[in-house]
């Protein structure tokens, strides 16, 4: 076996339609398009969204609200989760790259720390933002609250 005797497998390759070539194949006349319309024409393509020319859905529900551009997204870290961290892990200093570490967040994110559940060991946490009742816990059991 060399290059010049290979050959695909029989019944694998198929001849292509050659449509539009007369009548005698089967495939002259209108070339398997059928009759008439926009589809049998060239050039053409449906728009998106058509539905044939009901009201399509982009158009049938109400648009209503408002984005706004210059939102700040913070992802939301709560203090139970970092006792869990202090208490398992035995970490005391809590910085953004801690929580990226330990796949709380992705290194694009903002960070804020958020009041949820109970701080037991004193411990030093630096983010980008805070909520009041986090703060108050965090500085209440002696530890340390910086902003980024």
């Amino acid at each position: 076996m060399n290059l010049s005797n290979l050959k695909p497998a029989k019944g694998s390759n198929k001849n292509k339609r050659r449509l539009g070539r007369g009548e005698g194949t089967g495939f002259g006349d209108t070339a398997g398009r059928g009759h008439k319309g926009a589809k049998s024409r060239s050039g053409y393509s449906k728009k998106r969204g058509f539905e044939g020319g009901q009201m399509p859905l982009q158009r049938r529900v109400p648009k209503f609200g408002f984005t706004n551009p210059n939102r700040v997204e913070y992802k939301g870290v709560n203090l139970d989760t970092i006792e869990k961290l202090a208490s398992e892990k035995k970490i005391e200093v809590f910085t953004p790259e801690t929580f990226i570490s330990n796949g709380l967040c992705s290194k694009n994110e903002l960070i804020k720390i958020l009041g949820r559940g109970e701080l037991k060991s004193k411990v030093s946490v630096t983010a980008h933002a805070f909520s009041a009742t986090a703060k108050a816990a965090i500085e209440g059991k002696g530890g340390e609250v910086t902003i980024k």
